[in-house]
């Protein structure tokens, strides 16, 4: 009973293996505008579906960096759903508060931009398989206005 116990979660665990599942990758992050908050900067996410049916998106948590610190952090509660069999654009509304951009100041003075790197997990909810995420991460800088 134990050898076919084993034959059926080793054939289980091969199936799964080599179903296509959703990819994701971060096409851009842009400042957007300045507030009275603080700074919003938006990250694009592309997402493919390879799948004839919709998915929807649980939740999605990111976090931005400047030199190794955290200066935000948040989770976007049910954003939608990814099209089926297509290609999908999310976008990450990032907040800093002004406080934490002042203390960025040592690295804007140096070399007049704001070197960055941005972590965001994308939980989608897959049929069968059950809550399912992809983690991103890139790296870029921020180039600040000079007059």
């Amino acid at each position: 009973m134990l050898h076919l116990l084993d034959k059926a979660k080793n054939y289980v665990v091969e199936k799964f293996a080599n179903v296509p599942k959703p990819e994701a990758s971060v096409t851009g992050v842009a400042f957007k505008r300045v507030s009275l908050e603080g700074a919003e900067y938006l990250a694009k996410v592309s997402v493919e579906n390879p799948y004839s049916t919709p998915i929807p998106i649980c939740e999605i948590g990111y976090s931005l960096k400047s030199n190794l610190r955290e200066i935000a952090s948040g989770t976007i509660p049910d954003p939608g759903s990814l099209k089926a069999n297509n290609t999908t654009m999310v976008d990450v509304l990032v907040k800093v508060r002004h406080d934490i951009l002042i203390t960025l100041a040592r690295d804007i003075g140096a070399d007049w931009d704001i070197d960055y790197q941005i972590d965001i997990s994308l939980i989608i909810d897959l049929p069968v398989v059950g809550n399912f995420t992809i983690p991103l991460s890139h790296k870029g800088e921020f180039k600040l206005p000079t007059l």
